[in-house]
């Protein structure tokens, strides 16, 4: 479903509103909507636009290439030190379903008045597991240091189903949720440290004007002027590519975590559908197209609202319809589409 100009944060698949949506209504719960910036794909901003129309174009920061989120996040803290030199900022992502809200904005102020307390530190948000899940990364949280706020011993990758019940068990790992609040200057002078070559090329781009702060509008005009030059595609185009996880938080003595104790869910793969859409009678579970089944139970059925699906007696299978494609696995299976779409681009040009 997902396509190069409508990613998977733009699909509307959750009550007629995209996981982009949906992720910015759940921020504005808790900071003010002119606070709130997007960076994404250069060719992704129109599309933005059209599911946020509440954020100025000064505020939709569009990358030239994908570099991957160390250098997403320096380009935009070096963008927002031109607002506020002293300012606070948050990193979330668009394809996250997180619940209830109100339970998700007490982590998030925590998050940002450790920041505050902290100001060396970098604060990531560390969520409750509630299962030996083997798909996420794991924080090991370490003592107390503020009221809601650990040190983190280490970081983990994706475990096996045994390491993962040993860390369910014992209390003291919690999911990577890939969000992170932290001072703007304390994450560039990591960068700087860790990352000096991507750090210097950012700043080919976005010169440290931190001497002055100028307002949010005038930053965003100034700076959307500037990436479009030549000198600036070519810089970040020629970034080394490295996640932040990779590049900063795995390497730094400095990393505190927040607890976020709700439903979190990072959406995926088809599958993930089960933990957020109600099912029928029959264990089935139909998004956006219209069904009819018959002795058919356990699927999911994901198509367009103009097409209908119909099913006679199958059970456990992911059906997902296009106008250009249609998918059709078992659900113990999906795992196995990344490995389809790198075949369909030799196959089928």
């Amino acid at each position: 479903m997902s396509r190069r100009n409508r990613p998977k944060h733009f699909l509307r698949l959750f009550n007629d509103k995209s996981l982009l949506r949906i992720s910015y209504e759940r921020l504005a719960e808790v900071l003010p909507p002119s606070n709130i910036w997007v960076i994404t794909r250069d060719d992704q901003i129109d599309g933005v636009t059209s599911e946020i129309p509440e954020i100025p174009r000064e505020h939709l920061i569009g990358e030239p290439a994908v570099c991957d989120t160390a250098n997403a996040i320096g380009l935009a803290a070096m963008i927002l030190q031109q607002c506020d030199p002293n300012g606070v900022m948050g990193v979330f992502t668009a394809d996250h379903i997180i619940r209830p809200v109100d339970r998700f904005a007490a982590s998030i102020r925590c998050a940002y008045d450790t920041a505050e307390n902290h100001p060396d530190s970098l604060v990531t948000l560390g969520v409750v597991p509630t299962q030996p899940h083997t798909g996420y990364g794991y924080l090991h949280r370490g003592q107390l240091i503020s009221p809601g706020a650990y040190e983190v011993r280490s970081f983990r990758e994706k475990p096996d189903r045994d390491t993962a019940t040993a860390y369910l068990k014992s209390g003291e790992y919690f999911w990577n949720s890939g969000m992170f609040v932290w001072r703007v200057e304390t994450i560039l002078k990591q960068l700087e440290r860790l990352l000096p070559a991507n750090y210097s090329l950012l700043r080919q781009i976005v010169p440290d004007s931190s001497a002055g702060a100028h307002d949010s509008k005038k930053a965003g005009a100034d700076f959307l002027r500037r990436l479009q030059s030549p000198t600036a595609v070519s810089a970040y185009s020629s970034l080394p590519r490295v996640s932040i996880d990779f590049g900063v938080m795995e390497k730094s003595d400095r990393v505190l975590m927040c607890t976020l104790d709700c439903d979190w869910l990072d959406v995926g793969s088809w599958t993930s559908l089960e933990q957020i859409l109600s099912s029928d009678s029959a264990g089935q579970i139909a998004a956006v197209a219209p069904t009819v089944s018959i002795d058919s139970q356990n699927n999911i059925l994901v198509g367009d609202p103009n097409h209908l699906i119909a099913t006679i007696g199958v059970e456990n299978l992911v059906v997902v319809h296009t106008a250009d494609a249609t998918l059709i696995c078992p659900k113990d299976q999906v795992q196995k589409i990344k490995n389809l779409l790198d075949r369909i681009p030799k196959e089928y040009q």
